[in-house]
């Protein structure tokens, strides 16, 4: 997940699915109340929180359940690694 709250007052957020092949799909976004309900759903499923608000409004351009642009490949599969070590299934 990404979120951006530090630039301004709305907040945006971008959740992604990856199943440990192929590319990663946006399955939620949103800005304001809908961003904290994505952020809210994250950490109560103890999924780690990456805060990074350039990634953020790129993969927010992405629609539902789409597959991420080749270009942003690096950049998710960074939040993806942080992810992985933050649950303790990567070191």
């Amino acid at each position: 997940m990404a979120r951006d709250d530090e630039r301004d007052e709305t907040r945006l957020a971008v959740a992604l699915k990856w199943e440990g092949q192929g590319t990663p799909t946006v399955v939620a976004k949103g800005e304001g109340p809908v961003a904290e309900t994505i952020v809210a759903t994250a950490e109560a499923a103890g999924v780690a929180v990456e805060e990074n608000p350039l990634l953020a409004k790129a993969l927010a351009a992405v629609e539902l359940d789409r597959p991420i642009p080749e270009p942003l490949f690096k950049a998710v599969a960074e939040v993806i690694a942080f992810v992985l070590r933050a649950s303790g299934r990567m070191k």
